[in-house]
């Protein structure tokens, strides 16, 4: 488009209606109107726009331009895509293009006629839906709580229980090739080859309209009514359509068209699974909600909402498939620099059905207590991998570990590894070497330890925890470590002294443990039990647990002394004072304790 064209819009639009499409603005004065700024946070409007010049002006953060800029900042968008929707508000026809081959043309028309036909199969629906045959779709929609102004806003319809009908009356205005080529329609293969008649992908379902960023239809999602067809054979519940010229679902997302303004002004988009999760939560007052559109989320709609926000909340399913889901989001979102939170409704309930069944403010309520992504996560990996066992902490980190090394920023890594060391039970000067090994050598694991050495320390405990019910230094371990199991939740033998010191003492010792690797340390220990040690050989065995306990009660300090610096720092960073203080006093507690010990 030339520069004339461009010139020819800027004279012609009016610069006070396009940014009002926006944002709020009141005259104040005989040619300027002002409003709160969308480019920084404000409480007092500073946004000056003056309808004579065509400029607008921020008095706070000194943003400037004309009608073409605000709307580039607005969308995210360049300048030739600017013009266009300035001069499409402004109902200004855009030139013709030129084209660099017959075929380029012919796409172009192509494209222009897919969108037309969309429309035009977006209007049949919603007609199908007011009829006769459509009873019990719009049962199904009154009983989901769907209102005539959410069908009407969402232009939902109803694809009538017909072959032929749709075809036929689409056939009046398209093409055949653009039948073909529009997913709106199926056909069966011939014997030599060549393509069948047409009929109607979607009957007996109700519709949903998928829109792209411009709220132009360019696919359907379409509900069944029935679960099995006259045969009783199982009907799919959702059909999505095809992939075509105009729809890739892996890069649209659902009602960003409607959303796009509410997020960035609320400064984050609320991610759901499916449409109606999306459009229930939609009518219940939350607009910053989008949905992905039967699949995963994508690298390329992560680049399409960082152009809006850079913070997600994501409410997927709690069923295997959703958690998996979430797990692809969260890599995806952080690899991007987002500020990521879950949420996991109570029940196991999916966005819609939990807003019907507990309401809206319960929901609200549920964002607000959003998860941060790291401890989504940390919990996923405990109940993935339960127990306090090497092994099994060695898992958790392997499934921690692409996680942490994703995020591109270090303090955030930083305390996403701290805070797995401190729930998982190790000791975090470990963690944060083996991730930086980890890093260094570019691998997504870190080696299983399954044949750490038990120490001494250990192996005393060990001892006398299988020696008989009522030995005086069996009941002192016994009741020390079933009180304090912070003491050795990061140890090598910690799964043995766990069994041990919960249960009476076994007949046989090595019934008691729980996997091989236990099996083998409490072997060793009981292999050199009778053998004098210098550390212990004029001690009696009471004395020895003794000197145990207070070892591992003395590095448990010192383990939380550790951590205690690490959130120190980071609630520092974040100017929590209020954690601060909380800290500060428990480490100066800590100290002490080292201290007298």
């Amino acid at each position: 488009m030339s520069d004339n064209f461009a010139q020819l819009v800027k004279q012609q639009a009016d610069i006070v209606r396009i940014i009002g499409d926006y944002l709020k603005l009141r005259k104040s004065g005989a040619q300027n109107y002002t409003g709160l700024c969308p480019f920084h946070k404000e409480k007092t409007g500073s946004f000056s726009v003056n309808a004579t010049h065509g400029y607008f002006y921020c008095f706070g953060c000194h943003e400037k331009g004309d009608v073409f800029t605000f709307v580039m900042k607005m969308e995210n968008i360049s300048f030739p895509e600017a013009l266009r929707v300035v001069a499409t508000k402004c109902g200004i026809p855009l030139p013709k293009r030129e084209f660099s081959s017959p075929e380029e043309a012919h796409e172009a028309g192509l494209r222009r006629q897919l969108i037309d036909i969309h429309e035009a199969a977006t209007q049949y629906f919603e007609a199908a839906l007011k009829g006769p045959e459509a009873a019990r779709a719009r049962e199904y929609l009154t009983g989901r709580g769907v209102t005539p102004e959410t069908i009407a806003k969402f232009r939902i319809g109803y694809a009538p229980d017909d072959f032929n009908h749709m075809r036929e009356q689409l056939a009046k205005h398209f093409p055949d090739e653009v039948l073909r080529a529009s997913g709106l329609f199926s056909s069966k293969e011939q014997a030599d080859g060549g393509q069948g008649q047409l009929y109607a992908r979607f009957r007996k379902r109700i519709t949903f309209p998928i829109a792209n960023e411009q709220g132009k239809t360019i696919a359907f999602t379409a509900r069944a009514l029935d679960a099995q067809d006259e045969k009783g054979r199982d009907i799919a519940k959702y059909l999505n359509s095809p992939e075509t010229t105009l729809y890739s679902k892996g890069q649209i997302l659902f009602n960003l068209d409607k959303a796009k303004a509410d997020i960035r002004t609320l400064g984050f988009a609320l991610l759901v699974e499916g449409q109606m999760d999306c459009i229930s939560v939609y009518m219940a007052g939350i607009k910053n909600v989008i949905a992905t559109s039967g699949t995963a989320f994508t690298e390329m709609q992560v680049r399409l909402l960082s152009r809006f926000a850079k913070r997600v909340i994501v409410n997927f399913d709690p069923d295997t498939a959703g958690v998996a889901a979430t797990e692809k989001s969260i890599a995806l979102l952080t690899e991007e620099d987002f500020e990521v939170k879950i949420v996991t409704l109570e029940g196991g309930l999916d966005p819609d059905r939990f807003l019907r069944e507990q309401g809206v403010q319960s929901y609200m309520a549920a964002l607000r207590n959003a998860k941060r992504h790291s401890d989504f996560l940390i919990d996923h990996a405990r109940e993935q991998f339960p127990g306090r066992t090497a092994d099994a902490k060695v898992k958790a980190l392997n499934f921690l570990l692409p996680h942490i090394r994703r995020m591109p920023n270090r303090i955030q890594r930083d305390e996403f590894a701290a805070d797995a060391a401190q729930k998982l039970g190790i000791d975090s000067a470990i963690l944060r070497q083996e991730l930086k090994q980890a890093a260094a050598q570019r691998v997504e694991s870190v080696r299983a330890h399954n044949h750490d050495p038990a120490s001494e320390t250990e192996r005393v405990l060990l001892r006398a925890l299988v020696m008989p019910e009522h030995d005086p230094a069996r009941a002192l371990a016994a009741d020390q470590l079933s009180q304090h199991p912070e003491w050795y939740d990061s140890l090598p033998a910690a799964a043995l002294l766990e069994a041990l010191s919960h249960a009476p003492a076994p007949s046989n010792p090595l019934d008691a443990a729980p996997d091989q690797h236990s099996h083998v340390l409490l072997a060793r220990a009981l292999q050199h039990a009778d053998e004098p040690a210098s550390s212990s050989n004029t001690q009696s065995m009471t004395e020895q647990v003794e000197n145990a306990l207070h070892t591992l009660a003395h590095r448990q300090l010192e383990r939380r002394q550790r951590e205690l610096r690490t959130l120190i720092a980071e609630a520092d960073r974040r100017g929590d004072q209020e954690m601060l203080r909380k800290l500060t006093a428990e480490k100066l507690q800590v100290d002490r304790k080292l201290r007298e010990h």
